[in-house]
């Protein structure tokens, strides 16, 4: 029996993972749009657990959750969680539950001050001040939500699949659209990074750590982030779970995928 459940309920897809209040285990995955009752008792076949962690950044798929887990304990990630981190923000009820998650998860894992660059659907900012504090963060547009958008706006160019580019001047239409993705966020975060450096005082040093599906990618030719942490979300599911719960945790052999 795993301590928790853990539901990462995002735009793209919606993760799932046991976790002892230790340890994430494996997880599975589900594209939100195909989450039905029956999808997620398929998935779930199985599993057994004490608790629920969720985050839902999609209100209609988080409502189904809470739903199809009402019989079970379950604690849903908002800025009136009790989440182990301060929130100096002028509307904390519009701050995204992946987003307070990951900021407990820094929070925690690594040393404030620190930034969380999560390559979602969204690229996203969010600075976890000295302090230990949630002080808010940007948002720009996503890496495939950018290509997708040429490609559904132009008649000649293609759907690319993301990867490193072999230069930055392309020399087929694909190379020169990674080039402009990879390169030009790349540049992006850069710019980012060193204007919230400027509003640090003294220009106090940071931990970058970034999560998400291109985080990967991105960090390669990064120096600037200090660290890529696949399961930075669910971890601060973990550690929100570890805060509402005192179960009887299972080791980290017991959870199994």
């Amino acid at each position: 029996m795993a301590a928790f459940l853990l539901i990462d309920n995002s735009n793209s897809f919606t993760k799932f993972a046991l976790s002892s209040s230790e340890k994430v285990g494996a997880v599975r995955r589900l594209p939100s749009r195909t989450l039905t009752a029956a999808a997620v008792h398929k998935l779930l076949k199985g599993w057994k657990y004490n608790a629920v962690v969720l985050c839902s950044v999609v209100p209609a798929k988080g409502a189904l959750l809470r739903k199809l887990l009402a019989k079970t304990p379950l604690v849903e990630v908002g800025s009136a969680t009790n989440l182990g981190v301060g929130i100096d923000y002028p509307e904390p009820s519009s701050i995204g539950a992946d987003r307070l998650a990951n900021a407990v998860a820094v929070a925690h894992l690594y040393q404030p001050p620190a930034v969380v660059v999560d390559f979602g659907t969204a690229v996203t900012f969010d600075i976890i001040s000295p302090e230990g504090n949630y002080v808010g963060g940007v948002i720009a547009p996503g890496l495939e939500a950018m290509t997708d958008y040429l490609h559904q706006r132009t008649a000649k160019l293609p759907k690319i699949t993301l990867l490193e580019p072999p230069g930055v001047i392309g020399k087929s239409t694909k190379h020169a659209m990674l080039a402009g993705a990879v390169y030009g966020y790349r540049g992006l975060v850069r710019e980012i990074l060193s204007k919230i450096s400027e509003t640090l005082p003294n220009h106090q040093a940071f931990k970058v750590v970034a999560t998400g599906g291109y985080a990967d990618l991105i960090a390669a030719g990064l120096p600037e982030i200090s660290a890529v942490h696949p399961k930075l979300t669910l971890e601060g599911l973990r550690l929100i779970g570890k805060r509402h719960f005192t179960p009887s945790s299972p080791s980290a052999s017991s959870l199994k995928s």
